[in-house]
């Protein structure tokens, strides 16, 4: 049978109880025997000494043997609890006046007279004839005549067997119930403050174990537990670090399994999206390669010439967008590490104007870079910038209608470059922004007019990641696009005085 915690927690405080109640009940059984044995061995002490005084136990040469049997007699019928023996120098019994049989030992050891003889600390025990092994309080006494030295001892022991026998009987009744029911009383009142603080000590891990089941990790993970905030600040609260421990776990838990749902459904979009900006290159370029194939020798120079060149830019956009994948791709998964150098923005701003000059004028659409004056240098990857400023203006070229501008703005900000990619195009949808670098972004009634612009916009963001950078839309009352990411700066500047570029 399997139990709870709370269970064998309990247990074992009524094991620990009980066993702390007997240990407590035999000490104070035991002290006050010690203190009941010193006492009468301190009233008795000189008893031994008054009785080979006034006794004329011995004569000139050895012991007594019948006035030492008289005497013994009549000692144990006014004092049946004690026991008188005489004893020789080396400790054997020589006299005693027990009832034949009882005697089991004829030998003293006399290393405790001798202590007691020197008056070392109450209560001093030793040997008892009548026992093989029993030691009991005694008092003890030299024999000796005048001028001469001890030949013997008084050995008087203070409890003898009557003794034993009333304090049997006496243990038995009424200081054997008294302390078994001080036990009791005690082990009760025990138990039941052991049950009240189990009780608020297990309550919070009740309630962490209730929430801990109700946390499902197979599925969607559910609401955290409720935590009392200002109790779990208390950090000598082990139980209430543990629950908000949890709690912060579990919601990290489902923060992560969030993001997992969100990334899981960002792939199948983006699969979606993909195979929807392959599909129509594709099947284009497959319906010009069929009718090239199917009449060839019926066609004109002039229609060859056009399906050919229809073909080869639907390829183009077919390998554009492939290209555009892996190199994703290869961001995502941590196989390109940015290679950071000082370098100046406008110069790579003039480079990249100057690779759209022909397709923006194609578009009839301006190019116009405003630059603030002693603009430092930045640090970043040369050429995951200039990437990132070639994606954005052939978005924003792209999606600005003839007569448009586009506007690339570059401003000091505290430690670093801010730059701002602004067009008067159509703008994006309000329903669209907040998943604008979440999934691929198509602007626009028509998807197939957009093709890459999603997959370039996450090559963005995650090669400004890299960078330490985060590119953000910017808000604007005006019509159009803006997007705005900061580097940071270095020492050096690029000048006093910074050209205006336009087109």
């Amino acid at each position: 049978m399997k139990f709870t915690l709370s269970q064998r927690l309990f247990a074992v405080f009524c094991v620990l109880l009980l066993a702390c109640c007997g240990a407590s009940a035999w000490l104070q059984i035991r002290a006050s025997d010690l203190r009941e044995k010193e006492v009468i061995q301190s009233l008795s002490r000189g008893l031994a000494e008054h009785i080979a005084r006034d006794g004329a136990l011995a004569d000139a040469n050895d012991i007594d043997a019948p006035a030492v049997r008289r005497l013994f007699s009549q000692l144990m019928v006014v004092n049946p609890s004690v026991e008188v023996y005489l004893l020789d120098s080396t400790g054997r019994v020589r006299a005693d006046d027990a009832p034949p049989g009882h005697l089991k030992r004829d030998h003293v050891d006399l290393a405790p007279v001798q202590r007691l003889l020197s008056g070392a600390a109450l209560p001093i025990l030793g040997d008892d004839p009548r026992s093989i092994d029993k030691r009991k309080v005694f008092s003890a006494a030299p024999l000796a005549a005048p001028g001469r030295p001890p030949f013997g001892y008084v050995y008087v022991v203070l409890l003898g067997e009557e003794h034993d026998q009333l304090a049997a009987k006496a243990s038995a009744s009424a200081v054997l119930r008294t302390t078994l029911a001080s036990m009791g009383l005690v082990t009760l009142l025990g138990l039941v403050a052991g049950v009240i603080a189990f009780g608020l000590i297990t309550r919070p891990l009740r309630r962490l174990t209730d929430a801990m089941r109700k946390f499902d990790a197979s599925g969607i993970p559910a609401d955290a537990p409720v935590v009392n905030r200002a109790k779990a600040r208390n950090t000598h609260d082990e139980i209430a670090v543990l629950e908000n421990t949890f709690a912060q776990m579990a919601a990290r838990i489902g923060e992560q399994w969030r993001a997992l749902g969100r990334q899981d459904r960002e792939r199948r979009e983006l699969v979606a999206n993909i195979s929807h900006d392959l599909r129509t290159p594709l099947s284009s370029l497959h319906g010009y390669l069929e009718t090239l194939s199917l009449k060839a020798d019926t066609l004109a120079d002039t229609d060859r010439r056009r399906y050919l060149s229809i073909a080869l830019a639907q390829s183009a956009k077919v390998g554009h967008l492939a290209q555009s994948l892996f190199e994703l791709a290869r961001l995502e998964h941590g196989m390109v590490e940015p290679q950071a150098e000082p370098f100046s923005l406008m110069d790579l701003l003039q480079d990249v104007f100057e690779k759209f000059e022909l397709p923006a004028q194609s578009r009839g659409v301006h190019l116009d870079a405003d630059i603030a004056p002693r603009l430092p240098n930045v640090r970043a990857d040369l050429g995951m910038i200039e990437r990132v400023l070639t994606n954005l203006l052939d978005n924003a070229i792209r999606h600005t209608p003839k007569g448009g501008t586009v506007k690339v703005t570059l401003t000091n900000a505290t430690e670093a470059v801010e730059v701002t990619v602004s067009d008067t195009g159509t703008g994006i949808p309000p329903n669209m922004r907040d998943a604008l670098f979440q999934r691929p972004f198509t602007s626009g009634e028509d998807h197939r007019g957009a093709g890459r612009g999603g997959l370039g916009l996450l090559i963005v963001q995650r090669m400004l990641q890299l960078n330490g950078s985060q590119i953000h839309l910017v808000e604007t009352s005006a019509s159009g696009t803006s997007f705005r990411f900061a580097l940071n700066a270095v020492v050096a500047h690029s000048g006093d005085e910074s050209p205006r570029l336009s087109n």
